[in-house]
């Protein structure tokens, strides 16, 4: 339930986000000038406002619980989205929406069902399986590479993928900072997980608004929706020794699961209640037109 709340606030706080990013320049994607002129904004920080709050409780839910449990149901934030456009724009969803809506509740289901995730422990500050959470970044940054080559939509939905990806390494760092926690606030101070968390998450930050800045929602969220828990689940697994089931039938369920999870998020995210929010935005000045 907790980690419902959080996708909640997280769905609503993107659509304020995208609204206010898509309106500056493109000239401004990956500059950090971007998150100066989007802080100027009232809608913008309503949006940051709203994603702090649902970054808070889904701490409040990492803090109770596994990655393995919590990634999947933050997932669901595109559904919040979804509904927030549905009723600003006030119109029906259309039967692709509730296949979308369908695919990603029940995929969250099945994995949570017979996956059963459970167990973990937080490992040494110094422990080698940290060092995975290097090589993810990495991936990251090969996204962001690769997307600067590519037309402004691919763009915009490999930078959002790199997004989601250090957004599900920011959850593993925050579940890491938390469990730390517990052996005190000095343990906390003089391990080095939170303050790489900060860089993660302004770095975060400012790829998923130059992806707000790039496309619409239905191009640039749901490849941070997908990324996210995928990198949260393996992470968790990873770094924290979480376990999932492994018979032959729960790992069926479990794949099936995480696939209509993902198929749903991107059936959602060409919704076209999504795509108002391009039709919404201010002009671009033809200095910097929304084609390459």
């Amino acid at each position: 339930m907790i980690s419902l709340v959080s996708a909640c606030l997280l769905g609503l706080g993107f659509v304020a986000q995208q609204h206010a990013a898509y309106r500056e320049p493109l000239g401004e994607i990956l500059h950090p000038r971007l998150l100066l002129h989007l802080i100027r904004s009232r809608l913008w920080l309503t949006g940051i406002g709203l994603m702090l709050a649902g970054q808070i409780v889904s701490a409040v839910a990492l803090y109770e619980d596994d990655l393995t449990k919590v990634g999947p149901l933050l997932a669901t934030s595109l559904l919040f989205a979804l509904t927030a456009a549905h009723v600003v724009y006030k119109e029906h969803l259309s039967r692709m929406e509730w296949l979308g809506a369908v695919l990603v509740s029940g995929g969250v289901a099945l994995f949570l069902i017979f996956g059963q995730p459970h167990g973990g422990s937080s490992p040494d500050p110094d422990s080698s399986r940290w060092l995975t959470v290097p090589l993810v970044v990495v991936i990251a940054a090969v996204l962001v590479l690769i997307g600067r080559r590519c037309s402004l939509h691919v763009e915009a939905s490999l930078l959002a993928g790199a997004a989601g990806i250090l957004y599900g390494v920011q959850d593993v760092l925050t579940r890491g900072s938390l469990l730390r926690l517990r052996e005190g606030t000095e343990a906390l101070a003089v391990s080095w997980q939170p303050y790489v968390l900060v860089g993660v998450a302004l770095v975060g930050l400012l790829l998923g608004q130059s992806a707000f800045d790039a496309a619409p929602l239905r191009v640039s969220l749901p490849a941070a929706t997908a990324a996210e828990p995928i990198v949260g689940i393996v992470l968790g697994i990873v770094i924290f020794s979480e376990k999932v089931r492994v018979t032959s039938g729960a790992l069926a369920g479990e794949v099936i699961g995480l696939i209509a999870m993902v198929t749903g998020i991107f059936v959602l995210g060409r919704s076209p209640f999504l795509a108002k929010s391009e039709q919404a935005a201010l002009p671009r000045s033809e200095s910097n037109p929304r084609t390459r």
